[in-house]
């Protein structure tokens, strides 16, 4: 018996194994292996490795599998309450018939995991905004992220959006809170990030561009412009020169005040695209509490474009 998938936007460029997982159900890795190296499950009619990662249309075979029932734990959506629903569509900033443009809460994620339940994807599903259409993601925030935020409405203006992003013909501006005080007023960061695929070390490059708005001896407030899109490269590359985001729990500081802020101060403030010779901007207001952090460290935004 063969079962067969086509792969949407909102999955497009994941690991075949997590799509697995996100569909399937709970399935051990091991097993996924197993059945992909036996081609139970094939990709566009061929066998591949679990790393792989699937693009949007791609069809996905599944032969024969009888997973046991306790295995399959399928993902349970969130379903929000009416005032979660109100306070998230309060944050767009754009509404039109292919996409909204929200300035994203810190704490939410984007798509529902084991470890995130509470999600845009969900929230805005049951939003009458989307009513005859589903909200599709075209490009990745941190779940403790905040600003500017992208959903499609439509299968096609996702695949032109996603299109956008991996060619990099959207231009994204970030503003973080950095401890320490910056040498240089501006610059550029060519780095080699590695992360790990299992036990397999992926050595990647990551390119940012990077302005002083203000510093003092504490603190600095700086705009951000990654010309490449790798998981967590503002944050990483900023640990690297041993200036970390305030409120990153992850890449910090030995000597890390838990006691100074909760919210990674870390905000999407812009992006820029063009569809069709119409040129799109979309700007998010700082959260209160970035400003707060502003204030305490006597860091001033007043020169801000």
């Amino acid at each position: 018996m063969k079962k067969t998938y086509t792969v949407d936007s909102t999955c497009n460029h994941m690991r075949v194994d997590r799509w697995i997982r996100n569909t399937i159900g709970k399935v051990p890795q091991s097993l996924i292996e197993k059945n992909l190296r036996s081609g139970k499950i094939k990709l566009n009619k061929k066998k591949i490795k679990s790393s792989h990662k699937i693009n949007t249309n791609d069809k996905i075979d599944l032969f024969n599998l009888n997973f046991k029932e306790k295995i399959i734990q399928k993902k349970k959506r969130f379903e929000p309450t009416k005032e979660v629903l109100k306070s998230n569509e309060d944050q767009i900033i754009d509404n039109n018939d292919d996409f909204i443009v929200l300035n994203k809460n810190s704490g939410i994620s984007v798509q529902g995991g084991t470890k995130s339940k509470k999600n845009l994807i969900d929230i805005f599903t049951k939003s009458k905004i989307f009513e005859g259409n589903k909200p599709f993601s075209v490009h990745r925030l941190d779940k403790e992220t905040s600003g500017v935020f992208i959903l499609a409405k439509k299968r096609e203006s996702a695949q032109l959006l996603t299109s956008l992003f991996r060619l990099r013909k959207v231009h994204k501006t970030y503003l973080a809170i950095c401890h320490g005080e910056f040498e240089k007023n501006s610059g550029e960061w060519n780095d080699d990030l590695i992360r790990y695929d299992g036990k397999k070390k992926i050595v990647e490059n990551a390119k940012t561009f990077f302005k002083v708005i203000d510093k003092n001896s504490q603190a600095s407030l700086i705009e951000l412009r990654p010309i490449t899109g790798r998981k967590h490269q503002l944050r990483k590359q900023l640990f690297a020169i041993n200036q970390p985001i305030f409120g990153d729990t992850k890449y910090k500081l030995l000597n890390f005040n838990k006691g100074v802020n909760k919210n990674l101060m870390l905000h999407s403030y812009q992006i820029k695209f063009m569809i069709k010779d119409v040129k799109h901007t979309y700007t998010a207001m700082m959260p209160d509490y970035f400003k707060k952090l502003l204030k305490i460290k006597r860091l001033n935004f007043s020169n801000l474009k």
